[in-house]
């Protein structure tokens, strides 16, 4: 079932949302090369405690993954797409890494993600990482009464696909509410037009994931979760939270 929220619970999802874009900000702040991806976890897990706020990831088990998740980050470098879990690895000149981050506050989640190169700028990353938040800006635009999911997928997909990028299959954004993860699925390509209509009270993350060498397709990690592109290539995500109201957009995940 899908659940539209009141003017009052839209409100009242700005705290979570004000706590994601603080902790993205501080682990932007912190990565740079020799920082270890445990180092930038830490670093959220302060924010959250600081802010009173409670890990959406976290200890989270879905039927797909073999444990619950680890950490109450997702960080993904290089070929990893989403879903990357904390670990060791210490950034190097160049990588290219993806943060997503999830807050509940008083029972409600917010869900963002940034993409962004650390040290050394490739000309080929930038173009993936613009592209990718591009999309998620054209996306947001489409987000009114009236509009479709397919319109969401539409706005997307082209870009992705004019520019000769993947789109990471099977995954796509969600609703988003009392729990992280709620109806209904939010494709990265669509119909203009097709699917179930937007209306005021609709709260959705929309998630781009867009992969360089072009293919969909990815295999899972050793750790059970991190999913990587297929063909070594790298990959970028974008994610907001986003409330659909009578007049524009609200974008309850924004600085």
């Amino acid at each position: 079932m899908i659940e539209l929220k009141t003017a009052a619970e839209i409100t009242a999802m700005r705290a979570a949302g004000s706590v994601v874009a603080a902790g993205l900000a501080a682990v932007r702040e912190r990565a740079a090369v020799g920082v270890g991806l445990k180092e930038l976890d830490a670093v959220a897990a302060e924010v959250l405690a600081t802010m009173g706020a409670r890990s959406s990831f976290l200890n989270y088990h879905p039927r797909f993954a073999p444990t619950p998740y680890p950490a109450v980050l997702c960080t993904s470098v290089n070929d990893a797409v989403v879903h990357g879990v904390p670990n060791d690895y210490r950034l190097l000149d160049g990588d290219v890494l993806s943060i997503d981050f999830g807050a509940e506050v008083d029972g409600w989640h917010g869900d963002a993600a940034i993409t962004f190169l650390v040290g050394e700028q490739d000309p080929e990353d930038v173009a993936l990482i613009e592209a990718t938040e591009r999309a998620l800006k054209a996306a947001i635009e489409v987000c009114r009464p009236g509009y479709t999911l397919g319109d969401i997928g539409h706005a997307i997909g082209p870009i992705a696909r004019d520019a000769g990028y993947g789109i990471l299959a099977d995954h796509g954004g969600h609703g988003v509410g009392h729990a992280m993860h709620e109806l209904p699925h939010v494709p990265n390509e669509g119909e203009p037009g097709k699917g179930m209509k937007l209306h005021p009270g609709l709260v959705i993350a929309i998630e781009p994931m867009f992969t360089l060498g072009g293919q969909d397709t990815y295999w899972t990690g050793h750790d059970g979760w991190t999913l990587l592109t297929e063909d070594g290539s790298r990959a970028a995500h974008f994610e907001h939270t986003i409330a659909i109201t009578e007049g524009d957009p609200i974008v309850l995940t924004a600085p």
